[in-house]
């Protein structure tokens, strides 16, 4: 009898508990993300706001970056390198995707890359640049991204973006190649445990998550990582993390059109790589994307720079990129 009670003052006490920390108020923004929410602007898209930061740089100079964040974060993950780039382009642009960051979150959707690129269209259209020549400058999920765009910009589709330039990095373009975490797995593919695992995601899991795809010397501090959580936590977007993992399955779907679109333009194409990548490993990676696209030019950063260089080795992902802007 004693037994029987016992559990029940157990589960009387861990439901209150239980609702108690599935309304954890997301993380208040640090000055510094505030800042960035702050100085940026939103625009609309099919009803749905989306977050984008717009820089005016060097006066005199036509040219326009665009940049394409990854997966799980934002564009945030360019601060490092923002004003580098001010000085050497016009416009530096970048958005948060829609389920990412600052952008909305709805749910349910079907999150896809073909949206996202769309997303990239219509704010570029927004601004009044679609006929303008753009440089691209993608990482991780953004590079997926900017395969699309790169497709229908050699198709010759109408809304299509006019690419001059390519940059990827870090990013999973070969299905074959890519290995996803195992938090990735288990939400992409959980079924019915998906959405229990979103809703018991906290920031030590996230962070136990994320930390090992930084290289070991250029781990982010406790104060970044929870910029991170407070960005994919905002319109509670840890609901919406399976959903978006979908382009996992997506991208092995359409690994022809997507690899090549990229294997078949003429436009510069470069690949800014972090080699400690758990994620896209060396060599294998490295050997199958110079086989595959034997045009495009690569920077190798130092040894120990994983997965996310713009943030591990700005001076060193900011000199590659600069390198490959000037050399056509």
């Amino acid at each position: 009898m004693w037994m029987r009670e016992w559990w029940v003052q157990v589960g009387l006490l861990a439901v209150p508990l239980l609702a108690a920390y599935l309304h954890i108020p997301p993380p208040q923004l640090s000055p510094a993300l505030h800042s960035w929410k702050s100085s940026g602007k939103f625009f609309t898209y099919k009803g749905l706001r989306i977050f984008y930061q717009d820089s005016v740089g060097v006066v005199g100079s036509p040219e326009i970056v665009v940049l394409l964040h990854g997966f799980p974060t934002s564009s945030y993950d360019w601060y490092k390198i923002w004003e580098g780039l001010t000085l050497r382009f016009h416009r530096v642009i970048a958005l948060d995707f829609l389920g990412f960051g600052f952008s909305d979150k709805p749910r349910p959707h079907h999150y896809s890359i073909f949206e996202q690129a769309s997303i990239v269209e219509a704010l570029l259209r927004h601004l009044g640049l679609q006929n303008r020549r753009i440089n691209l400058l993608s990482h991780d999920y953004g590079d997926i991204v900017a395969q699309e765009l790169l497709y229908r910009f050699k198709q010759n589709r109408s809304g299509r973006l006019t690419i001059k330039s390519l940059c990827l990095s870090n990013g999973g373009i070969f299905p074959e190649t890519h290995r996803p975490l195992l938090l990735q797995k288990l939400l992409k593919d959980g079924g019915m445990l998906s959405p229990i695992l979103t809703r018991l995601m906290n920031f030590f899991v996230f962070s136990r998550g994320l930390t090992p795809v930084f290289g070991p010397y250029t781990r982010p501090s406790e104060s970044e990582l929870w910029d991170m959580w407070a960005g994919i936590r905002n319109n509670d977007g840890n609901l919406v993390i399976d959903s978006l993992l979908q382009y996992i399955n997506q991208r092995k779907k359409f690994r022809r059109r997507w690899v090549g679109a990229l294997a078949s333009v003429s436009i510069p194409i470069h690949f800014i790589y972090g080699p400690l990548d758990p994620v896209n490993p060396y060599p294998e990676f490295l050997e199958l994307y110079r086989k595959t696209l034997p045009r495009s030019t690569v920077s190798i950063l130092d040894d120990h720079i994983s997965h996310y260089p713009q943030l591990e080795d700005p001076m060193g992902f900011l000199n590659a990129y600069m390198g490959f802007i000037n050399s056509f």
